[in-house]
């Protein structure tokens, strides 16, 4: 097809018609991202919480070391490696940080959280969670905003707005796609990180699911070959 016939077969598309489908896909792609962050960041504060109240409220308790490492084995070997030790204590003191479950934000993942825990100080905490919220701050912006003293370095300032777009200039905003990407997200779904995906890998397990289904099915099926060559009008 000639590039005059492509252009013809576009221009039977209203691109008004194209444009609003195409905001429907990624909004709804958007949606899904966020609602999935969002499922992790409340299930980690409910874990957090549950430990808390397992040590009767107790905000300065320690929770027996043996038993959170046994919790911890318990849960890795069921649910993957997503409930460390370290993630098991992470989860109390995000809960002990943000005890109104409701002010959690499904714009911000779990390593904001895990970075605006760090700050003791509520005030400047839920300062640096108000600005990550409506800035869509990526969470190397964050941690860059937070080494950098930007809470202090905006308050002693006079040109607030040329300490604001700084940061604009020196990270990316956030892109609710890097959310899926998470490795933070993946341990939570169970997923495996795979960051390049070869066809000699997806044959194999397009070959394996294949083999295993023909073995079910009996009698009168059989797996010839890999690869088998086919020839239709002198193309192979």
């Amino acid at each position: 097809m000639n590039n005059e016939e492509n252009n013809a077969n576009n221009n039977l598309v209203d691109m008004r018609m194209y444009n609003d489908i195409k905001l429907l896909i990624e909004n709804a792609r958007k949606n899904t991202y966020y609602y999935v962050n969002f499922t992790m960041v409340k299930t980690y504060w409910a874990i957090g919480k549950t430990i808390v109240d397992y040590q009767g409220g107790n905000e300065t308790a320690e929770y027996g070391e043996g038993t959170l490492k046994q919790l911890s084995k318990m849960l890795s070997e069921e649910y993957g490696k997503g409930f460390t030790l370290t993630n098991l204590k992470y989860m109390r003191q995000f809960y002990l940080a943000f005890r109104d479950g409701h002010a959690l934000s499904d714009q911000l993942s779990w390593t904001h959280y895990r970075f605006l825990m760090r700050i003791n100080k509520e005030e400047v905490r839920n300062f640096y969670m108000k600005e990550c919220i409506e800035n869509h701050w990526s969470t190397r912006q964050l941690e860059r905003q937070i080494n950098s003293f930007y809470y202090e370095r905006l308050l002693s300032s006079q040109d607030k707005e040329r300490v604001r777009n700084e940061i604009k200039k020196l990270e990316p905003s956030i892109n609710p796609k890097d959310i899926i990407k998470d490795p933070f997200v993946l341990e939570f779904l169970d997923l495996k990180e795979n960051r390049k995906f070869l066809e000699k890998d997806l044959e194999q397990s397009l070959i394996d699911n294949l083999q295993e289904f023909l073995l079910e099915l009996g009698k009168g099926f059989s797996f010839v070959g890999r690869q088998k060559r086919i020839d239709i009008d002198e193309e192979h």
